[in-house]
This record gives structure tokens, sequence and C-alpha cells, in this order.
């Protein structure tokens, strides 16, 4: 029955209009660590608590401003319609024909709580049909806000062409999210997207030890910028920001840039059933003869098969309390123990590098295909000249070029010469010697004992590759400026020989182990891309058609990234203890960053860069036909392109309007001088002034944020969950002849290499960590799918994006066809898995392939 008010206002010539309004039950997205309080009654959003106003994109009030018009309030009611995780509420509009066509929504929160707004639609608007707000958002009490929250309706503007009514409600909303003027300490309410250094990784109040280094705005250090928080500077120094206790994890990011419940709940629930299966029952172990090592190879299979008893609480409590990231541990145990059902005997996931053979790890040919195929895939490069020369300044490192002579690799190359190996583009080096060379002699000053490594490879007349010879170096005893101490050594499968040799294909794993993680995978893609969720929150309207664009592939990436700075990559985090370069870590790729260069992240930019790949014609020639990562890889990267340069001629039909589009051109701006803005003079940058500059930036950052992330993690456990496959330390030097080490290694080999690489505990931290990282969780989206089917309103794109999401079905179905075929041997290799890192679907868990839409993890 029409209330007496709704039959005035009808018989007064006006429209009644309904909506649907969706909110998300917050059991599913609320953050405990908030401590939000979770609304349990409908009725709470009744009445007057939650105001709805439509504003006017046609018509403009000349009292104020010619801003659209606003019209009269509705609220929320209750309707007869029940979706799982959502409650659907109805709203009433009562429409003055004067007000024109809505554009634009006022949302007031008059409730004390906070509520996620997924939508709102108004059915039948006279005059324009349906009308849908893709909202997204959470809303707080409006006392929390000094200006009204306010959505656009799902159309599509670039900021020129916005209606009149709606360009000061655009401008402000960006305003409102830029919040230049805010310099306080940020709330989790605050909707503020700024810039600052990475200057909140140390710890100096709580010991000198602690204190980092300033990232960013140096030329010594340069950096990405994160997100701003607004934290006091800590008492010590003022240049470094204050940190949250370990224990915290409510550290600031916009709230619609974190995590849903689901997602926490399941990422600490991977956590929880770790540290179950793996931390404290090995933690066990360490009541034997030899703490610290693991016995055999034998006692590391132990982990994945039959049960381990959890140990005694108190013991595990006593002795983590000496560990740098005990407040860590001990919010997980404490979670973990509070389910009575967490105890038992539990096992570990069998890593896919051992589930079908125990011992191909060993073997040259995995350990080679691995540099096409496994988590690191984008290291290996062409080999231009023997030997390779270094980069590094001669006046302060002497010289650093390599010691491989001819003779060390002239036997293996099939009856080549290395002048016709080389001519042939049949060498290929993966070559970590500048980038750790630098940082020995600091990191050999503590537990660690590496070297800087080089190792080569040929190219088979069977498309496979076998290693010739490993270079590992040492800073000369005399001082940097002295040069190398370097050692060849070739392979060998038989005597002692062969066992030197394992241990120097372990001393090259764990430089590759320590640059994939904190270049290939932290570096290239988590950190290069958080300036541009920023940039694009603070520049390009909701409305804008490349904020629609991106948005999708920026999902949760300011969160992980926060808490990765909060607990993996800070003073005595898990990162430095698991780590070789340990407390140089971030330091270290700083130093990387300094010849990072954007336009070459493009993955063919990124083949042609390593001499991967050559022009041939219009198109790309693999170097090695069959490089897994590079196929598979090429074909996602010209699928995104084709969809982003279909999508772009949409709304850009020629470079005039991409030279008139100030939101964009404001954006771009801003990533270069800003956001990169230790990189702002470098004439690498693209000009925002032609469209297929913005087609191939935006293919690149997509690429980023979705399949080299997926390539470079989610395959961390798969073959990392087995630690001597790709140890990350190394703690002794190789033996030498005549040494007790010597000695040893000739009677227990095994015995030696476990006492050289990654400890037993630094193990178990290791495996704890990359499990919960090489998982998807249940809500992901993956590449080409997006959370509402209403997220754009033009036929043209729908149509575009499915068949951008058809032709990645086809990518899927081509990978597994090249899986199957005996002839390609570096999609499977010795140990029998199949590459399917850039299969672009998966299911919860760790299932090996799947490229999520964003670095969510």
């Amino acid at each position: 029955m029409l209330s007496d008010q709704v039959k005035d206002c009808l018989n007064a010539g006006k429209t009644k209009v309904k909506a649907h309004v969706v909110i998300v039950d917050k059991k599913v997205l609320s953050l405990n660590i908030l401590n939000a309080s979770v609304p349990n009654h409908i009725e709470e959003f009744l009445g007057q608590n939650v105001e709805l106003r439509l504003v006017s994109a046609t018509v403009g009030d000349h009292k104020n401003g010619n801003r659209g018009v606003i019209g009269a309030a509705a609220h929320l009611e209750i309707i007869p319609k029940i979706v799982p995780f959502q409650k659907i509420y109805g709203a009433t509009f009562i429409i003055d024909k004067r007000q024109g066509i809505p554009g634009a929504i006022i949302v007031k929160n008059q409730n004390l709580t906070e509520f996620y707004l997924k939508s709102i639609t108004l059915e039948n608007f006279p005059g324009k049909g349906r009308i849908h707000f893709d909202c997204n958002s959470w809303v707080y009490n409006a006392n929390k806000y000094d200006y009204d929250r306010i959505f656009f309706a799902n159309d599509t503007f670039m900021a020129e062409n916005t209606p009149e009514p709606l360009r000061e409600y655009r401008a402000e909303e960006l305003q409102n999210l830029r919040g230049d003027n805010v310099n306080r300490e940020l709330k989790e309410w605050d909707r503020v997207y700024g810039y600052a250094y990475y200057n909140d990784l140390g710890s100096p109040d709580i010991n000198p030890s602690l204190a980092r280094p300033v990232l960013g705005g140096n030329p010594q250090l340069p950096y990405p910028r994160r997100g701003k928080t607004g934290r006091p500077p800590t008492k010590s120094d003022p240049k470094t920001e204050s940190r949250l206790c370990l224990a915290d994890l409510s550290i600031y990011v916009p709230r619609d840039e974190m995590f849903g419940q689901l997602k926490i709940a399941e990422l600490l629930g991977h956590a929880m059933k770790t540290v179950g299966k793996v931390l404290l029952p090995t933690l066990q172990a360490f009541l034997d003869l030899t703490p610290n090592e693991f016995d055999s190879l034998n006692e590391i299979l132990g982990l994945y098969e039959g049960g381990l008893p959890l140990p005694d609480i108190p013991f595990v409590r006593k002795f983590i309390q000496a560990m740098p990231f005990e407040l860590l541990i001990m919010t997980f145990i404490a979670q973990f123990n509070s389910n009575p059902a967490n105890s038992g005997v539990l096992k570990l996931p069998v890593p896919n590098i051992i589930q079908k053979d125990k011992s191909a790890w060993r073997t040259d040919e995995e350990f080679a295909r691995e540099t096409l195929a496994g988590v690191n895939p984008i290291m290996i490069q062409l080999l231009k000249e023997f030997p390779p020369k270094s980069s590094l300044d001669p006046s302060l490192y002497g010289n650093q070029n390599s010691t491989f002579k001819e003779q060390d690799i002239q036997d293996n190359l099939d009856g080549y010469s290395v002048y016709e190996a080389l001519q042939l583009k049949k060498l290929f080096i993966i070559d970590h010697h500048d980038a750790i060379m630098p940082y020995l002699r600091r990191i050999n000053s503590t537990d660690n004992k590496i070297y800087a490594s080089r190792t080569l490879f040929f190219l088979k007349k069977d498309g496979t590759l076998k290693p010739l010879a490993i270079e590992l170096s040492l800073p000369h005893p005399g001082g940097d400026n002295h040069g190398a101490v370097s050692t060849v050594y070739k392979p060998a499968s038989v005597g002692v020989e062969s066992s030197i040799w394992l241990l120097a294909k372990a001393y090259a794993l764990v430089n590759d182990s320590g640059i994939h993680q904190l270049i290939s995978h932290w570096l290239r893609t988590h950190a290069v891309i958080e300036p541009f969720v920023i940039a694009t929150n603070r520049h390009l309207s909701a409305m804008h058609p490349i904020n629609k664009l991106l948005a999708p592939h920026f999902r949760d990436t300011m969160h992980i990234n926060a808490q990765g700075r909060h607990a993996l990559l800070s003073a005595g985090g898990l990162i430095e203890y698991t780590v070789f370069p340990t407390k140089y870590s971030l330091e270290m790729s700083a130093d990387i960053y300094k010849s990072w260069n954007f336009v070459e992240q493009g993955l063919p930019a990124d083949l042609l860069k390593r001499g991967m790949a050559e022009v041939d014609g219009d198109k790309l020639r693999l170097i090695i036909p069959d490089y897994p990562y590079a196929v598979d890889g090429l074909a996602i990267w010209y699928a995104i392109e084709t969809w982003v340069r279909e999508y772009t001629a949409i709304y850009y039909p020629d470079d005039s309007a991409i030279k008139k589009d100030t939101e964009l051109q404001s954006w771009w701006k801003e990533l270069r001088e800003v956001g990169h803005g230790d990189h702002k003079n470098q004439s690498w940058w693209p000009t925002m002034t032609n469209v297929d500059n913005l087609i191939q930036s935006c293919t690149t950052i997509i690429w980023i944020a979705s399949a080299m992330h997926a390539a470079v993690n989610f395959g961390q456990y798969p073959y990392a969950g087995y630690l001597p496959n790709r140890p990350t330390m190394s703690r002794r030097f190789m033996p030498q002849p005549g040494s007790v080490e010597y000695e040893e290694l000739k009677k227990n080999p095994e015995k030696v290499l476990l006492k050289t690489i990654t400890s037993q505990v630094q193990t178990i931290i290791g495996i704890s960590l990359i499990e919960a990282l090489s998982n998807h969780t249940s809500d992901e989206l993956y590449l080409g799918q997006r959370a509402s089917a209403e997220w754009a309103n033009d036929n043209r794109v729908i149509e575009a994006f499915n068949r951008f999401g058809s032709k990645l079905k086809e990518i899927e179905t081509k990978i597994s066809e090249l899986n199957r075929d005996p002839d390609l041997k570096n999609r499977s290799g010795p140990a029998q898995i199949p590459y399917t890192l850039l299969s672009p679907y998966s299911g919860p868990g760790i299932t090996v392939k799947g490229i999520p839409n964003s670095i969510s993890i």
C-alpha cells in the first residue's frame, strides 16, 4: 500500500521508480582485524538509516553552480529476494520530470557500522529505461567523511565529454581520492591514495641492527613508490616511518583495496594449515641429535610422506622466542591451536617436482629445462660474446669479466666450435654475477656463504638445453678493486666430481632463487605495479574508459604489498630470514631497479632484449622454439593486446582524442614524475600522444599484473616446495681438495649438500611461505572474467570482451595440446611436470595453472 506522501507526489505529476540495492553480506567481506562490528539484523538498514538521492546528468541546478539537480531521498526496503552472500533491498524514488535523467547517486549511511555496496539498479527510469550503478565500495557512517559519497552510473566518458551537470562531481571525487591535504595517520575509512617512499621496512627504535635504508627518492637507491599510510616517524630516525607490531595486520590501505573476509580466511587458513603441517611438526626434529640440519634427503621426504606428530606447544614457544618474527609465528600458532581439530598426525602436500620421480631434480636435463619452463623462466638470455663481460665499474670492482675458457666447454658442443655455436645462436647464459657481486662481501660476513654465478647452456638438436659450465666467483681478498676470484666447474656424473658438480648447481640455484623472489617476483610485478594502482585512482575517474579497463587488474594489489612489507620484507622478516641477501634484500632490488625500463616489461620487448627472439617480418621468431614460457606467454600477450586495441578504438578514434584527454595526461604525467619518479627523466617512457602508445602501455600493465605474475608466482611450491631443487641459502663454501670437508664429501655427499644449503628451520619457514603464496583462493577472478556482468553498458565493449574470453579458452586448449606433444621435450621434462603456469583458468588450491586478473597474492 502506498504511503500518503507517495500518493501526494504521484498526484502532483511525479513518477515512482523502483530500484534494487545489492549489499554484500559483511560476514563475507569484513576484516576481523579491523574490529568491525557486523550487523546481524536486516532492520539496521531500514527507515532513515541509509539515504539515496539521484543526481541528474541532464539538468543543472543554477543555484548550485549548475551541478546536477539532486532528487528527493529514498530509503532501503525489504524485498523477498535471497541471494547467497548478498542482501537485496528495494528503494522507491519519487521522480520529478524536471530533474532529468540521473547520472549519479549520493549514498548517505547513518548506521554506526559500514557496509559494502555492490550495486544499485533503477529498473525502468522514464525516458531511459534501466540504469545501473556498479558501486563496489565500502560506505562508512556519513560522519566519517567531509563530503558526500557519490557513485556514477555505468556510463563511460572522458572528462571533456562528461555531461555538464556531472563535471564538478567527477572532479571533486578525484580530489577526495587524492587527499593531498590530508596530513595525518590514515584510518580504515579514509579513501586516500597517496605516495610514500619505502621508509617503512626498518625498526630502529627496537634495535639499531633493524635499521634499513630508505628506498626511493635517492639516485643510489631508487624505488617505485608505495601507498601512503601517514604513520609518524620513529624516534631514532625521523626519515623512517614507525611500524605496527607484527601481530597487528591492520596496516592502512584504502578500504576498497583490502581483501574480503573470504580471501583473508582462506589465506590465513593456508598459513595456519602450513604451520600445523610443516612448522610445528618439523620443529619436533630439533629434539634429535643434529638440530638445525636434515640428516638425509629421506628425512626431507618425510615432510611429505607418512605422518608427523605435533610437538608440545611450550617447547615450540620457547624455541621461537629467539626468532625475529616471533610475534607473527605466535599469532599463527595461537590461531592454529584455537581449533581442537588441528591435532594429531599431518602431512605436507607433495611438490610436483618429486611427485612422479623423486630424483629427477638432480639431473642436468631438469636443471636446464627449468630455465625455460620453471618458476623463474625470465632470466635466461642468448650469449652474444665469449667469454661474457661484466658491466660493473672497473674503477670500483676491478676486472669482473668471466674466466670461462674455450677448453671449458669445447668438448661439450656436439662438434661445434665456440665461435660456430655463438654464430648459430646455440649458447645461452643465466648471469647473476653483476647483481650479486657488489653485496657478496657483506653477505658473506654473516652466516651465509654464497658466490656470484654464471651458468652456460648449449641448445641441442632436440630443442633442449644442457649445462656446459658454472662459474662461481668471490670478491678478491685484497679488496673489491682487485676484481673477482673465480672458479669454473664442469658437468660430471661419477665420483667426487659429480658431487662437486651437484654443489655447483646448488650455489647457482641459490642465486637464482634470491633473484627470483626479490626481482622477478617482488620488484618486477608487485612493486612496479603499485604506482599504477595509486595514479589510476587519483587521476582517472570511475567513468573513465581506461579506469574501467585497468581496475580489475589492480584488485588486492595494494593490500598484498602492504602485508608483504609488513611481515615478509621488513627488517627481520621472513624474506630476510629465508633468502640469501638477508638484510640487504630490498637494497639489492633497488640496485637492480636502476636499470628497470617500463617499455622492456612487455613480453615481446623482453624476449628481444634477452636475445631469446628476433624479428621475422611482422612476427617474432623464438630462438628456442620450444620455450614454453615464451610460447604460451606470446599467445596470452597478443590476446591481451587485441582486446586492448579493440577496446581503446571505441573511445579513441584517433591520436587527437589521446592528446585532449586531460585525465589521461595527468595520469601518465604523475606515473612518470611521482609514482616511478626516480626514472622521471628517462627517455624510454612512451609519450602519451598517440593511440598505439596507449595500447602498448595498457597491454604491458595488464601483462605484468596478470600473466607475468602468474608465471613467476604459482609455480613456487610445485618447484621449490622441495628445497633441494631450489635452495635459498648456502652456509658453507665449496669443499677444497685436501680439506676435511672434501674428505667428508667423498664419504657422504648427501650430508654435505644438506649442511651447505638452506638449513632445516629455514627450509620449514620457506615452505610455509611459498605454500601460501602458491594457492589460488576460491573467490579469484581470472583473465577474461569480471566481477559484474554489467561493468560496461556499451555492446561493442561487451562483444570485444567476449571475444577476448573465447580466445583465452582457445589458448587453454592449445596449451593442453602442446603438453601432449612428445617432440616438445621442454614442456614436461624428466620431472614430468607439464607447463601449465600460463593456462588461463584454475580452481582453488595449488594447481600450477591459472592467470588471475591481478597481483592478489
